[in-house]
């Protein structure tokens, strides 16, 4: 890795595992992140050519009337259509892939980290040198994600379930903070981490 090619860290977790209260902290110590989600829903604002697809393809009703992507009406077809969302898939991750390795490319603080959800189920742990898994009992993942969303316990376990197994995602961590207690030990844990990847970096230069 040379002092132009950037440290790339990619951050993910399940639902309520903390990984947003993570991604935070290391903004605080002055480190980029590129956010995967945010990527996302920005491929497909008005004016996008994608948005122009995803409209010839499902039709008008997809939009709300302001003109923007009518997200949940969407997600209802991608579930219940394989085929829809294998489409919509083919259409939006080279887009996405694209926008993010022009970000990370662009960063300039020490290393860099993509913060995605779907890190380890796509191709964009390939972007990253190393993976950190923030982790959390599934207890607390529950409690935390039904607070933080006001959801019900069924409604959050649906989601835990569509996501990757917690024991897939631990084996494919390089690294891991396990975030079972409050957020000063979480800033601690991101700190010690933080340090590591300075001297990551430095001894990689």
């Amino acid at each position: 890795m040379s002092a132009h090619q950037p440290m790339v860290i990619g951050i993910t977790g399940g639902i309520g595992s903390g990984k947003t209260a993570a991604t935070d902290a290391f903004t605080t110590l002055g480190i980029s992140v590129v956010d995967a989600d945010l990527v996302a829903r920005e491929v497909v604002q008005p004016g996008q050519p994608a948005l122009a697809a995803i409209t010839d393809h499902f039709g008008q009703h997809i939009l709300l009337p302001d003109g923007n992507l009518d997200r949940p009406a969407l997600r209802e077809i991608i579930f219940r259509d394989p085929s829809a969302k294998q489409w919509l898939e083919a259409l939006l991750h080279p887009l996405i892939r694209q926008e993010i390795v022009s970000r990370l490319r662009h960063s300039d603080s020490p290393y860099t980290l993509l913060s995605s959800p779907l890190l380890l189920e796509t191709d964009q742990q390939t972007l990253c040198n190393r993976v950190l898994v923030i982790d959390a009992p599934a207890s607390v993942q529950l409690a935390r994600a039904m607070a933080r969303d006001n959801s019900s316990a069924d409604t959050i376990k649906a989601i835990m379930a569509s996501q990757l197994d917690r024991q897939q995602r631990l084996a494919q961590a390089d690294d891991i903070i396990t975030n079972d207690g409050d957020l000063l030990a979480l800033h601690d844990a991101v700190q010690a981490m933080h340090k590591t990847y300075l001297e990551l970096k430095a001894n990689t230069l």
